[in-house]
């Protein structure tokens, strides 16, 4: 497919997830405007998914299938790849709906924003909450300040030129250190789309439900400790955050 500008591209990471993929790429080109350009990511699958995600090669501008480092080395190549003055990633298995990409869009235009957050139904466990908004004044410590990385966050591309791509040095939060260093940058225009108006979901697991608390807690004090936080504020969101899942701790320590 010919590459012209767009306003937004948006990038679907996978590997091995034959079961989901399908839904997701559906989600995406059957709602498909000119004003959208659409990558994959596929991670050199060996189940299935590669020649699932080639039917829709027609709909798709760009494929990319080879082995990578991790999630957030392929959600980098395609930000490279990206052409759409915004980005946005919709990781297999998550998807939208009806009306939920021409929400992005319209906001989008209209808004001029920098950043924008959309509502989303994130999955847990059989069960599911919406996940509308943003604040920033919890993002010292807590990674759940806003609506999600993956279907619900959009930014201009622009930005990874001040600010970097995804660290490859963290398996599962290299979005909350992402998070960190955007907003540094001083006077962004930051939007969000109506509570009421879910523009897609995000589904349960994925590869951070793979690991445990404690690596999870690890992981997310690192990044605090890059980002140069105060050390008295990490130590206590530490303490604070053993002594609130103790129970999930030793369970974890001790299986």
């Amino acid at each position: 497919m010919k590459n012209k500008f767009k306003i937004l591209t948006l990038i679907t990471v996978v590997k091995n997830d034959k079961k989901n993929i399908r839904k997701t790429i559906k989600s995406i080109i059957t709602k498909k405007s000119k004003f959208i350009e659409y990558i994959v990511i596929d991670g050199k699958s060996t189940d299935g998914t590669a020649q699932i995600v080639k039917e829709y090669r027609n709909n798709i501008n760009k494929i990319i299938s080879e082995k990578d480092n991790g999630i957030y080395d392929a959600m980098n190549k395609g930000i490279r790849k990206a052409r759409g003055e915004y980005v946005g990633f919709c990781n297999s298995g998550d998807f939208f709906h009806k009306n939920g990409i021409k929400t992005i869009i319209d906001k989008l235009r209209v808004k001029k924003l920098d950043v924008l957050f959309a509502t989303i139904k994130r999955n847990y466990m059989g069960a599911s909450v919406i996940k509308s908004g943003f604040n920033l004044k919890r993002l010292k410590y807590n990674f759940d300040f806003a609506t999600s990385h993956s279907t619900g966050f959009f930014y201009k591309r622009k930005i990874h030129n001040k600010i970097g791509y995804y660290s490859k040095d963290f398996k599962c939060s290299a979005d909350y250190d992402f998070y960190i260093r955007l907003f540094k940058i001083k006077n962004l225009k930051i939007g969000k789309t109506n509570k009421n108006n879910i523009i897609g979901e995000v589904k349960e697991g994925g590869f951070s439900s793979k690991l445990t608390f404690l690596e999870h807690l690890n992981e997310e004090t690192k990044i605090r400790l890059k980002n140069k936080q105060s050390l008295v504020l990490i130590l206590l969101i530490y303490i604070n955050s053993i002594i609130k899942n103790f129970k999930k701790v030793l369970i974890q320590l001790y299986n």
